[in-house]
């Protein structure tokens, strides 16, 4: 009885808990560089370039309380194209009561194919720096 119930829960947990299918193809995380922890409640926007290189608003999120937006951009779609991100900061320095150099940061990157793009952001009140995650 005792094996029975163990890989029961085994195949549940196998099921639930390690098969989580990405829905959205484009994520994103910030985190503070002067304190070592996530960004959270900062706005983030994201638009994508028209062929005559101007800009088309796609979404406003907020990052949770781990700095984290997992949801931009779902799959089943064609995402192709040029993209920015624009991370609003100025309030989340002005919420810990520290000046900023940036009142935004835009980060403009390409994607292409359906895999998964992550975009991560660190940021302290004078100095920024971003790279391609997966």
């Amino acid at each position: 009885m005792k094996k029975s119930i163990f890989f029961f829960l085994l195949i549940c947990c196998s099921l639930f808990c390690f098969s989580q299918t990405k829905t959205y193809q484009l994520s994103s995380h910030i985190l503070d560089n002067s304190t070592g922890e996530p960004a959270p409640s900062v706005s983030v926007t994201l638009e994508k370039m028209n062929v005559d290189n101007s800009w088309t608003k796609v979404s406003t999120q907020i990052t949770d309380k781990d700095g984290r937006i997992g949801n931009f951009l779902p799959y089943g779609q064609n995402n192709d194209g040029v993209y920015k991100l624009v991370f609003h900061i100025q309030p989340y320095f002005d919420s810990k009561k520290l000046q900023t150099f940036y009142p935004f940061i835009e980060i403009v990157f390409r994607i292409k194919g359906n895999k998964h793009f992550d975009v991560p952001l660190t940021v302290s009140p004078y100095g920024y720096s971003t790279y391609k995650g997966s």
